[in-house]
């Protein structure tokens, strides 16, 4: 404990024996390697990106998927924020760091200071855009060939890569922490010899490699240091770590190096077909989270049909940040694509885990076990530390359909998770070690103040296939204070439950982010109102209400059951094509457990559902439907319908159907310098309105207004006394409302 001492000794002078209200870091301190601000050139807005990449597919298309994805809203996520303000007043300049993997645009064309995120414009906040990632280089040394044996590689963008690593230095030795290297040259880089891209475009196996991932995905706090005993010690302040290997650091997430130390990382992979849509085993991060899909990625004639096209959604576990996004950012957010994220977002939440549900007698009561099985690349739950957590929720019913016992129990209405005395809670812990406290003015303890904390207390979170101790304690994630064999991707829980009961109920449920987490947000900021927004935003949308992952039942004794689930509430309707319509609800609550929901189109039931959303296919083009949803349990008990939702399928692309009323193509340029040109079709003669609104719903032009007869019509839009940006041009007739964006560049 020596170098304890003297560290403190030096940090009471520097403080002048005060406890500290901020550690006196600078930006020094969080330097990390990779290119640097104004280094990458100027990264292009996704709305560029769109003309090509959207507007076709939103099954498959790239565009409508990333908008729905928490990649797309990094640098909008109000937890984000939150969570910035409290780091920046705990050590000054570190929000530098987050902004850095929230914030690419902001970070690499230097809006990263304030580190507040104050500066942070529009496209700034397009979070982990298309033009980052496809400029991303593998870090290399000089001279060093990361794929030797690809000769598609070896022969082309090789050459440029090295060109571009030679400005760097010094050149990451991982893909890790943020340390990046994204090409100034403005080329897009993507996985494919054989595209055939309008833009200039270099071949990239890393764009494949599950180390692409790790750069944001494997976080450390680089103000410490690990020492020969383990501990982790601040540097000396206002100076650069003494090693960038995120390793020598202490460790915040470990979600890419999770995945490395497992049997998922092999050849083979493992066989998971509810991952990898077109693959039955998958191996890479992006085998799950960019699953392969059948498609073409471009909306132009000639585009090669795909078995193995990246469904671009990046879909992880979050459904409840993209609830709150367009309250926050009216008119920079697709409500319809994040709707689509969050069905996603459950759907991938119910995948990650199985659990077998046993009771045996003991004595003249009963015995429940619960077997948790990981069935992800990663821990479970793994990611960001703070507020996010897995649990158990088990209840024993007696015949009569009473609640007689309950363990793990959350009320909605409070968002209070009760620690019961067999509460299994999977979750990870970060704290102040009892060094450090006394100087920092914090207890000694688990601590929210992630900058800050330099101690594991707790890691209980099941790890994932092909688990060693050894090779968890290499990545800096072993398990703390609960113990997992080698080879254990599972755990067991027991329960002692009473004699009466007639039927056990399980189920693990998943929390974005805890009530604890998100009052502490609140009440620690001392520097602007992003904790008491959040936290507002927090209290009026369900209060972050957890996701059921998977449910078990087991029955002992015949139970009666005459009590109706309540009904399922915020139905929605999304169409993604001109063939589909997805919908997704919050679940209904029952005495004995749902079973599943009856989904009904036009009045009539067309299907059914033990997950809360469904996708509605064999659709006709361009026609609107009405969706209403029951749930029933287990005794047959249907409870009263849900709110209506309705939709209207897509128009179909590249011609009309025979439901098609109206259709509105863009035919001249898009990006577009003043002059463009628009075709449009009537199925019928009437009134008809073509306007033009900028991005906050302003009407800046009107191109058409009058009676028109039907069939093929053309218009060509003169914007030469309009700004540069985005705009929205608009067909409305009595029967149809038809929008196209298009970019405006002078």
């Amino acid at each position: 404990m020596k170098n304890v001492k003297v560290y403190l000794a030096i940090l009471t002078i520097i403080s002048g024996g005060v406890v500290l209200a901020a550690v006196p870091t600078t930006l020094n301190d969080f330097f990390l390697p990779g290119s640097q601000p104004n280094q990458s050139g100027q990264l292009e807005t996704p709305d560029k990106c769109d003309n090509c990449h959207g507007g076709y597919n939103q099954a498959v298309e790239p565009a409508f998927n990333w908008r729905g994805s928490m990649m797309a809203q990094a640098a909008r996520d109000p937890l984000f924020y939150a969570c910035l303000a409290i780091a920046n007043q705990d050590a000054p300049e570190s929000g530098d760091l987050c902004i850095r993997c929230h914030s690419m645009a902001g970070w690499l064309e230097g809006r990263s200071i304030p580190t507040d995120g104050s500066a942070l414009n529009l496209n700034d906040r397009q979070g982990v855009q298309c033009d980052f990632c496809h400029k991303l280089v593998k870090p290399t040394p000089l001279g060093v060939n990361p794929y030797p044996n690809d000769p598609a590689y070896t022969s082309g963008t090789y050459p440029q890569d090295q060109s571009y690593l030679a400005k760097i230095n010094p050149i990451p030795s991982h893909s890790a922490n943020g340390m990046y290297v994204a090409d100034a040259n403005n080329a897009k880089r993507g996985p494919f010899t054989d595209a055939e891209a309008r833009h200039q475009f270099f071949y990239s196996p890393f764009h494949r490699d599950a180390s692409l991932c790790g750069t944001c995905h494997d976080v450390s706090n680089p103000v410490y240091t690990k020492d020969a005993l383990g501990n982790y010690l601040p540097n000396s302040f206002g100076a650069q770590a003494p090693s960038f290997d995120p390793f020598t650091m202490f460790p915040i997430e470990r979600t890419f190096s999770e995945w490395s130390m497992s049997a998922y990382n092999s050849p083979t992979g493992i066989y998971a077909p509810q991952f990898g849509g077109n693959k039955a085993y998958v191996s890479t991060c992006q085998d799950c989270h960019m699953k392969d899909v059948t498609g073409v990625g471009c909306n132009k004639a000639g585009a090669p049909n795909r078995t193995d096209l990246p469904l671009h959604d990046m879909t992880g576990g979050n459904t409840f940040i993209p609830k709150l996004l367009s309250t926050l950012w009216p008119g920079e957010v697709n409500q319809a694509a994040l709707d689509a994220g969050i069905q996603r977002a459950t759907g991938m939440l119910q995948k990650a885990a199985t659990i077998t549900l046993t009771v045996t007698p003991q004595g003249t009561d009963y015995v429940a076990k619960v077997k948790v099985a990981n069935e992800t690349g990663h821990k479970l739950p793994s990611g960001y530390p703070e507020g996010r957590r897995i649990w158990i929720n088990l209840k024993a019913y007696d015949t009569l359909g009473v609640l007689i016992y309950e363990s793990g129990a959350y009320d909605p209405i409070t968002a209070v998770l009760t620690h019961d005395a067999n509460a299994k809670i999977y979750e990870i812990k970060p704290g102040i070690s009892s060094d450090l406290a006394p100087v920092l003015g914090y207890p000694a303890g688990p601590s929210f103040h992630f900058v800050l904390n330099n101690y594991i207390y707790k890691d209980n979170r099941i790890p994932p296939r092909g688990f060693t101790n050894a090779n968890f304690a290499i990545i800096q994630s072993p398990p703390v204070g609960y113990t997992y064999a080698d080879g254990q991707y599972w755990d067991e829980t027991n329960y002692l439950i009473p004699a009466a009961t007639a039927r056990v109920m399980a189920t693990l449920f998943y929390q974005t982010i805890s009530k604890e987490y998100v009052e502490f947000l609140r009440d620690e900021n001392r520097t602007n109102t992003w904790g008491q927004t959040f936290y507002n935003l927090w209290a009026v949308n369900g209060k972050s209400a957890p996701v059921a992952m998977t449910t078990q039942s087991y029955d002992i004794k015949p139970i009666v059951d005459n009590q109706a689930p309540t009904p399922p509430t915020n139905l929605t309707a999304t169409p993604v094509s001109s063939s589909q319509i997805n919908l997704a609800w919050t679940a209904s609550t029952d005495n004995l457990g749902v079973v599943g929901y009856y989904i009904f189109r036009d009045g009539l039931q067309v299907a059914t559902s033990t997950t809360t959303s469904y996708s509605d296919k064999n659709l006709r083009a361009s026609t609107t439907y009405s969706y209403h949803v029951t749930a029933y349990d287990g005794a047959g008990n249907v409870s009263g319908p849900s709110n209506t939702a309705t939709a209207t399928t897509l128009a179909r692309k590249g011609g009309r159907t025979a439901a098609a009323m109206a259709s509105l193509e863009l035919a001249g340029p898009n990006p577009f310098n003043v002059v463009t040109q628009f075709r449009y079709y009537l199925a019928a003669s009437g009134s008809v309105e073509v306007n033009v609104y900028n991005v906050s719903g302003r009407k800046v032009a009107t191109l058409v207004e009058g009676w028109q007869s039907a069939g093929e019509h053309t218009l060509v839009w003169s914007a030469e006394n309009l700004a540069s940006g985005v705009y929205f041009v608009r067909l409305l007739t009595a029967q149809e409302k038809i929008v196209q964006k298009v970019t405006l560049l002078k």
